[in-house]
Order: C-alpha cells, then structure tokens, then sequence
C-alpha cells in the first residue's frame, strides 16, 4: 500500500511507524513536545493491509490509555511490505534517515530490520519469538539498548497446539506444519515442531511454503505425504493469507489448529495462542510511555497475560468432525 502522507506542518512533526513486519517512529520528543499540533503518524507492516484488525485496534487502543488518540492529537500513516523483508530493511534504513524518535515493529523480521539500522533510536516490538534468543534485548528483565516491547512467545506454545490436535485426530494420523522458510526463526521453530511432537509421540511432516503458491501446492501434497491433521505455524505471511489457508482446509476436510483466533473466527477449525489485540495493546502502552520520555532500557519486556482456545463447531460439522467434548470443555469460546 502507498505511503498516505496526513497534514503535519513543520513545527509539528512526530512519527509513528508500526508493526508485522512493521515499524513507527516519532521527531525527537522535545520538538512535538513544544507542539500542540497533531502528531503525525507511520503504519509499517510486513503482512497485508490490517488497518481494521484486532492488532491494529490494540495498539490503538493502548496509545489512547497513554493519551494519543488517531485523528485527535496523532496520526497514522500505513504502508506495508507483505512478506518481502528486504523491504522492511529498507524501510528501517530510510525512517533512520528521516531522524525518527521511536520504532514501533511487531514480527521478527522487521525488528531485526529495525535493530539493525539503529542503535540509538529507541524500538517497541510485538513479537512470537524469543527476543533474547534471536539477540534483540539482552534479558527479559533488563533489556538494555535502545529495545523493548512484548514477547508473545508463539513458538513456546507449539507443544500445547500439537496436544489438542492429538485429542481431535488420535493416531495413526500424521501431523504435518506448515513453515515459511523466509522467516528468520524457521529453522528453530522446525526444530521446536519435532521436540513438540516426540513428547506425545506423534511424527510431524514440515511442509514449507512462502507464497499463495506455494500454499496450494502443499494442500495439494498433504495426502501424498500421508499428512491427516496440519498445524500453521506462527507467520505474517499465514497470517495475511488466512483466507486462503481456511477455504483450502475446508475445502479438503484437513483438521487444521492455529496460533491466533483470527483464523476460527473466519471459519478455520481452531487456534490456541496469545490473545493478540491485549498483546498490541500493551505494545501501544509501551509506545505511548516512551513518547512520554521513558527509556527502552528501563522497559521490562512483558510477556503475554491472555491466552485462549476458540474451536468453530460449524466448521467441524462441515468437515466431518465430531470435537471431543473434552476439547469443548476447555474452549474459551466456541463458535456456532
């Protein structure tokens, strides 16, 4: 999506940039500070256009609770870089130039692109991996730099998503997940995949996939492989394709579960993860007390607080599925 530049005038110029693949900046604070003019705002994105979504919500929703509102005293300008991270790289290089005061990202590949175009210029990230590991703070507690935000830890949820899928599809069923290759964490959340699996004995199949393509070309091999139950692991690009991955999963009667209830509430079959509008908002909490001067450094990295599990009843019945009513007991929403 172009950039859609909203009146600031020269006196008055604070950026926001944000998210996914995503990023958001702000002038230096003492400079808007002195302004009573709206703060102008920069919406990155990695994924498709979410300006609606419950992310976007959220950390509109946690900005508002620090005092900034969009269209009242801050605006946002969004653009987006689907699953093209050189791009985000980019992107991070040219809002450095522009001399913006705070980074908004969420998704790893554009808070390594963020991190690694500055040093100084303080970052909020929404991330599903292990910020210590993948070396963008260094502890949860004390994160140091000029980095923090909320580690939503997707990936640590994987052994639980592959235990409800062993209580709906028993064996000898296969699992098989599907991975974007081009995902920075790829290679470890292959392996946290196997680790999860082994613990309840079941095989898993990593089926690859980086394009619309692609994700029909793996729909396509499922029965080749001898894979009868999919997991979708956590991605941007999942994320923004998950009309796609639905239609394809009903289509072909394939029991899938996801990381976010994003996917169930548009007819996938179920998810369990991070509650992800309360994750951005307490991005936007972060973000929005950082513009108020507080430092990164001085910022724990949270963790997440809401998780949930959403089963669609309908989507089961459509594909033939009788839900255990072990599983409908431990849902937290179940859709009709």
């Amino acid at each position: 999506m172009a950039a859609r530049g909203l009146g600031a005038t020269a006196n008055a110029r604070a950026r926001i940039i944000s998210r996914l693949g995503c990023a958001a900046a702000v002038w230096p604070l003492a400079a808007w500070a002195q302004q009573p003019t709206p703060v102008l705002g920069l919406y990155l994105d990695s994924a498709a256009p979410d300006q609606s979504g419950i992310r976007a919500m959220g950390f509109r929703k946690g900005l508002s609770e620090m005092g900034y509102i969009e269209g009242r005293n801050l605006a946002i300008e969004y653009r987006y870089a689907p699953n093209e991270n050189d791009r985000l790289r980019e992107m991070a290089a040219d809002l450095v130039r522009r001399g913006v005061a705070v980074i908004f990202v969420a998704g790893t590949p554009a808070a390594l692109a963020a991190k690694a175009a500055t040093s100084t210029i303080p970052i909020v990230f929404s991330i599903g991996s292990d910020p210590v590991q993948m070396g963008l703070v260094a502890s949860l507690n004390r994160p140091g730099g000029n980095v923090t935000g909320v580690a939503n830890m997707s990936i640590e949820v994987e052994p639980k998503l592959f235990r409800l899928l062993h209580e709906l599809v028993p064996p000898p069923a296969r699992f098989g997940a599907l991975v974007n290759p081009s995902n920075p964490v790829a290679e470890s959340l292959i392996r946290d995949l196997h680790a999860a699996a082994a613990i309840i004995g079941r095989e898993v199949e990593a089926i690859h996939a980086s394009t619309n393509r692609e994700i029909d070309t793996a729909f396509a091999n499922l029965g080749k492989k001898g894979v009868g139950a999919l997991l979708v692991g956590p991605d941007g690009l999942f994320l923004s394709r998950r009309v796609q991955l639905v239609m394809l999963a009903t289509r072909d009667r394939v029991p899938v579960i996801y990381w976010s209830r994003e996917f169930p509430e548009i007819g996938g079959l179920m998810s369990y993860g991070t509650n992800l509008g309360d994750a951005w908002r307490q991005a936007g909490i972060y973000t929005g007390r950082i513009l108020k001067g507080e430092r990164p450094a001085d910022l724990p990295v949270m963790r997440p607080t809401k998780f949930e599990f959403v089963i669609n009843l309908q989507t089961a019945r459509t594909i033939g599925l009788d839900v255990p009513p072990t599983l409908l007991a431990l849902a937290d929403e179940i859709i009709e």
